[in-house]
């Protein structure tokens, strides 16, 4: 005889016979481990994620408070630190001006080196008073001559450029950074800005920023805003910049506004030198050294300002590819971080309560964690879910309306993409999923947990070898076009969304079926710029 928990008893005859009897075993089986098993856990589920989905509501709608109030009362930078331009000394001269080292890290990048370099040699300041430093950790030899060859084209222009390489590229990014600060000459300035290959800063990116430096002490970093130059190459680059620029708009404004403090974006900003040391310097402990460098000097007590009206050009991740490692190195490395600096935060005397819990609890806990969590477990697996176990029951107002609140606290960013919306919430959904893995991994510290690989940038090359031609077909690489993970989770959702159009009472089929196409487009690879084979 099999018993099962529930305490009921199947006879062994139900175990013999023909395919007919297998199913009525299964579905046997299957209800004898919901009620037991299956329910009070889904009960549980539901509870945590619309807990989450609280807190993410609570936090989005603080936010967009105090944007609307920033807005409504003209709240700038200038009028909380103090901002004069730099004016020219007839005594001094140009050492009136600060020395600004300008750090460029590349790896690679051999179609947009060109531009980040250019912009950089470009910027409105004395040439005696300025250091470009080109940080080359490609393993190319043909792109590392290419950099150093524009590098000499520059400096026999009168531009000092130093052209930097290292023997290995340990600690990637914020290894380089670190050992361009180990220069002789690096002593010798004052502040240092910091440009990724694809950023291309305008001419007055100095004269708008190293001011607040200048004239405000307590202040180590002055970070500006991202503005996309290739948001129209595809739907999923215009899925980006609804993201991102809520991040700006938002998310780093209310930050600089409410607690002089956000995390630094890693490029187009400008730090202190002084803070920089005094915060450690640059460090590889995780995949986010920018975060990481913001935090420490945070709780030195530095303070922080972002400048929105200043724009640096650059360039979105326009292949799946790219943007999937780009998103894992971006929700992998805040946990990570999360983990090792929690009671580091809680110990630390020099910032104030209310300061530590932001930190610990907003910026971390609700907008690294909890954001990416709720957004798949809850939409794509716990909902679903209450469809074959009806037994479990989302309220309307968890289900529909918090999310509906949310998803236009976001939108309102990006006006011109708001008829996208739905495209949006159905590619955010499916992006949670990398999100959420990354997530555990970074909280766990395992696997893939310090796996960087560098975001590849077409540039504007791609559109000009292509020019009017459409390229041929591709010849279909399983490995670079199937993604398995969203493949299942397609399948899951598209086989939840069946069950209710067969069993249910409600409409939730049409998201199931429209969520499990998105998957399923990712899963084929079907999203973002095609980049031919021949390219």
């Amino acid at each position: 005889m099999e018993s099962l928990s529930s305490g009921a008893v199947i006879p062994p005859e139900a175990f013999q016979g023909g395919p007919g009897d297998v199913t009525g075993l299964l579905g046997c089986l299957w209800q004898q481990a919901k009620a037991p098993l299956l329910v009070p856990f889904l009960k549980m589920m539901v509870f945590l994620c619309l807990t989450m989905s609280i807190l993410l509501f609570v936090e989005r709608v603080y936010m967009g408070i105090v944007v609307v109030l920033i807005k409504i009362f003209r709240w700038k930078p200038e009028k909380k630190y103090k901002w004069e331009p730099m004016k020219e000394d007839l005594e001094m001269g140009n050492l009136g001006y600060p020395m600004v080292l300008v750090q460029i890290p590349m790896c690679n990048e051999k179609e947009v080196y060109q531009l980040s370099i250019g912009a950089a040699c470009g910027l409105s300041w004395p040439t005696d008073r300025i250091i470009i430093q080109v940080l080359d950790d490609s393993t190319d030899p043909a792109i590392k001559a290419l950099k150093e060859q524009e590098c000499k084209r520059w400096a026999s222009k009168g531009i000092n450029i130093k052209y930097e390489i290292r023997e290995n590229r340990n600690g990637y990014k914020a290894g380089a950074l670190r050992e361009g600060m180990k220069h002789s000459y690096v002593k010798l300035c004052d502040y240092v800005a910091i440009f990724d290959a694809d950023f291309q800063p305008e001419h007055n990116f100095l004269r708008r920023t190293i001011p607040f430096l200048v004239h405000n002490p307590e202040l180590a970093l002055v970070q500006t805003r991202w503005k996309f130059v290739n948001s129209d190459e595809c739907l999923m680059t215009r899925m980006q910049e609804m993201s991102l620029n809520y991040h700006f708009i938002v998310e780093q404004e209310v930050g600089s506004r409410t607690y002089s403090f956000f995390g630094f974006n890693g490029t187009a900003g400008v730090w202190r030198i002084s803070a920089l040391n005094e915060a450690g310097g640059w460090k590889d402990r995780t995949t986010v050294e920018d975060m990481d460098l913001a935090i420490r000097a945070g709780l030195k007590g530095w303070k922080f300002v972002y400048v929105g009206e200043v724009e640096v050009k650059n360039e979105l991740p326009s292949t799946f590819k790219a943007y999937r490692h780009q998103q894992h190195r971006w929700s992998c490395g805040p946990a990570n971080l999360f983990r090792k600096m929690a009671m580091e935060i809680v110990r630390c005397k020099k910032v104030s309560p209310w300061k530590k819990f932001y930190l610990i609890y907003s910026f971390f806990f609700v907008r690294k964690i909890v954001a990416h969590m709720v957004t798949f477990i809850f939409y794509c697996v716990v909902l679903p879910a209450t469809i074959v176990i009806p037994e479990v029951q989302v309220p309307v107002w968890g289900a529909v309306y918090i999310p509906s609140v949310i998803t236009l606290l976001n939108a309102v960013g990006t006006p011109r993409s708001f008829h996208l919306v739905i495209f949006w919430i159905l590619f955010e959904n499916v992006m949670s999923l990398h999100r959420t893995k990354a997530t555990f991994i970074g909280l766990l510290e395992a696997g893939r947990v310090n796996e960087w690989i560098v975001t590849e940038k077409l540039g504007h090359v791609l559109q000009t070898k292509l020019g009017s031609k459409v390229p041929k077909k591709p010849r279909f690489r399983m490995g670079d076009r199937l993604h398995l993970l969203e493949l299942f989770v397609g399948f899951y959702l598209f086989f939840c969304g069946c069950y209710d159009v067969a069993f249910g009472k409600s409409h939730f089929f049409i998201y199931l079926f429209l969520q499990s196409t998105a998957f399923f487009t990712a899963g084929f690879g079907y999203v973002g710029t095609f980049v031919p084979s021949s390219y």
